[in-house]
């Protein structure tokens, strides 16, 4: 008896690791990842059609077209492996930090020479990725430097390549996706995710990495040093979206969480209440651009929200991540 007591004591904690992850597989897959890359084609070809009924970068529905497009795209742009990173997709759909100013250089090289690659999607899209995707739309759209350079005809053209462009990677993305669903929801040897474990930790990891990135990256470019703020660093400030990015990603991340964390009801309410409070704190500050990093006051509000977004990562990381049977060593941004 004492046998056969020792023996189950030994077993049991295996047993609890080597639990099914189906059920979450499929969930995440079917219910976080494929809608959101479906989505995406719906408003990237929608501002397409937008740029041409209209061109001029003041166009409220051109506008309007890039902001609903550019939505889509944050809300999916921490899922960061599998179709997303073929062929630099999610670089040549938002291009940043250009620590550099490649985008800068490489639209103004484009108008300069004229250059015909805006006539055929396939030859923009070999063109440098620097001149693709959302970022050098927001400079097309909003920035006064380019309102005047070269002639209207040109830059409409260029506009035009530049959301075509987009949208043919949201619907490459969108169809590679749904190929690739099956690989997560079942791991095998003849998958690219040879078990549950595995296929747990790339999504474990889309959530620690986004978390990361929101909060050191587009929270902490534009803040820099209390001495030395940077608010034109932050992400999309010329339009005015830099904090509207870090709710949008915070709040596709909460989902995330909540799915990974189904089967743990007391680490998926300790993360769901970590969510609402910085939320709560993105929703709270009036600063579209982040420029209130050069004030004190303001800069508070802001760095209270990065120290809220580290608080739900220190969660993930010391409770979840253990729990789905993620070592404590794993680190995001390792890439394995």
């Amino acid at each position: 008896m004492r046998v056969f007591t020792l023996v189950a004591a030994l077993i049991m904690p295996l047993a609890a690791q080597a639990q099914d992850r189906a059920p979450i597989l499929m969930d995440v897959t079917e219910t976080h990842i494929v809608p959101r890359f479906d989505t995406l084609p719906e408003t990237t070809g929608a501002l397409v059609s937008a740029s041409l009924i209209e061109c001029d970068p003041t166009s409220p529905a051109l506008r309007a077209a890039y902001d609903a497009a550019f939505d889509s795209w944050i809300s999916a742009s921490h899922l960061r492996f599998g179709p997303t990173e073929i062929d630099d997709r999610a670089f040549a759909m938002a291009f940043w930090p250009d620590t550099k100013g490649f985008t800068s250089k490489a639209l103004s090289l484009h108008i300069e020479a004229q250059d015909d690659a805006v006539q055929s999607p396939e030859a923009y899209a070999e063109t440098s990725i620097a001149g693709r995707g959302f970022f050098a739309l927001e400079r097309m759209l909003f920035d006064p430097n380019y309102a005047e350079q070269g002639n209207a005809e040109y830059r409409c053209a260029l506009i035009r390549a530049i959301t075509a462009d987009i949208d043919a990677n949201a619907r490459a993305m969108a169809q590679d996706w749904h190929s690739y669903a099956p690989s997560l929801t079942l791991p095998g040897e003849n998958s690219r995710y040879r078990t549950q474990d595995e296929a747990m930790q790339e999504l474990f990891k889309a959530l620690s990495t986004g978390l990361e990135f929101t909060a050191d990256t587009r929270l902490g470019r534009p803040m820099g040093t209390f001495d030395r703020p940077r608010p034109n660093r932050a992400e999309a400030w010329r339009s005015g979206r830099s904090l509207r990015h870090v709710e949008l990603s915070l709040i596709s991340l909460r989902d995330l969480a909540a799915r990974l964390s189904f089967d743990h009801a007391e680490i998926a309410s300790e993360l769901d209440a970590a969510f609402a409070r910085a939320i709560q704190n993105a929703q709270s500050i009036d600063d579209p651009s982040l420029a209130g990093v050069s004030d004190p006051q303001a800069r508070f509000r802001i760095e209270a929200l990065q120290q809220s977004i580290h608080d739900i990562r220190t969660i993930a990381v010391t409770k979840l991540g253990p729990t789905l049977g993620i070592s404590a060593g794993f680190n995001a941004l390792d890439g394995d």
